[in-house]
């Protein structure tokens, strides 16, 4: 299992809405963590397991004190709220003056993150949203425990170029000066918002630029640029969900995700656990926003009406979980 860093370099190109599709559909159990120091969504458009709203004040905030003191994985667990659906989650700080009660313990949390796939009890995958990195971020400080950080840019000239220089810049940084991810080190990697009808060829040419301009980054995967399936993914709109855009290619960047790195991830948590047998994980259920809820501006998510959208409230194939920005 692994930490799986979700950033962007400016702007608004969907990095909280695709850290929530990814992790509503992940085959594991995975931990969802709000780590943006300029603040989360999730408390503010999400409705918690009981039907209420979150609690602001359990997650990032809660964690600084338990981190000053040492921080072991598992108290992970102590801080984090399941979603309506069952999708757990780390909610994050309220605004950006919060991020200064984190100061200095960066690195333990991205320690914890990562090591929460070795936990003889709760093992998961954290897939963190660290929002924009242009700047000197603190969330950077998540990125060399990391697996994988992927940078999430959408296809105007403008924004590649960026993610091109981004990706050079953060690959030559967490290996030494060489763009080329070494052993332990962190492979970087870039998923496109884009149109469904050209992200084919415009992965194909976004790669063949990143390879050509010697970043060290590859794309991975696209996420349709579907603002119905966003919404939906927010609760704010009705609709099949799990037959949105969104939600397909989520599923598809998932699967490959897994096809490519899937089994070294695997082998890590058992080298790091020599002596505990093999227990093979069950498949983790697509856990989805419940898209018939009608949210307020700047109020919490409501309990979801019964036999609303989704096949009577539950879709046939997964849960209902919260939204992301």
């Amino acid at each position: 299992m692994a930490l799986i860093a979700l950033a962007a370099d400016k702007g608004s190109p969907g990095v909280s809405t695709a850290a929530v599709a990814l992790a509503a559909v992940w085959p594991r159990r995975v931990l969802l963590a709000e780590t943006d120091p300029a603040g989360g969504d999730l408390v503010y458009r999400s409705a918690a397991a009981h039907g209420g709203p979150l609690n602001p004040n359990t997650g990032m905030l809660s964690i600084a004190a338990t981190a000053r003191r040492g921080l072991v994985p598992d108290q992970l667990w102590d801080h984090v709220q399941p979603l309506s659906g069952g999708l757990e989650v780390l909610v994050g700080l309220g605004n950006s003056e919060q991020a200064a009660g984190l100061a200095g313990l960066w690195p333990t949390l991205g320690h914890a993150f990562a090591s929460l796939a070795d936990s003889p009890h709760a093992a998961a995958d954290v897939i963190a949203d660290c929002g924009r990195i242009s700047g000197d971020t603190p969330a950077a400080e998540l990125f060399p425990h990391a697996s994988l950080v992927l940078l999430v840019s959408r296809t105007e000239p403008e924004a590649l170029a960026r993610v091109r220089d981004r990706a050079a810049a953060l690959a030559g940084k967490l290996n030494g000066g060489s763009r080329v991810a070494g052993p332990g080190s962190p492979m970087v990697g870039v998923v496109l918002i884009a149109d469904t009808g050209s992200a084919a060829k415009l992965a194909s040419q976004v790669n063949d630029m990143l390879v050509h301009a010697q970043t060290g980054a590859r794309v991975v995967g696209t996420l349709a640029d579907d603002p119905a399936g966003a919404e939906q993914l927010a609760g704010r709109r009705r609709g099949r969900l799990d037959k949105s855009l969104l939600i397909r290619t989520a599923r598809k960047v998932t699967a490959d995700l897994y096809q490519q790195y899937g089994a070294a991830w695997s082998a890590s948590a058992h080298a790091a656990q020599p002596h505990q047998p093999h227990q093979p994980q069950p498949q983790q259920q697509d856990q989805y926003a419940p898209s018939a809820q009608q949210y307020q501006p700047g109020q919490p998510g409501q309990p979801a009406p019964q036999g609303s959208a989704q096949g009577g409230g539950r879709p046939s194939d997964g849960r209902a979980a919260g939204a992301g920005r």
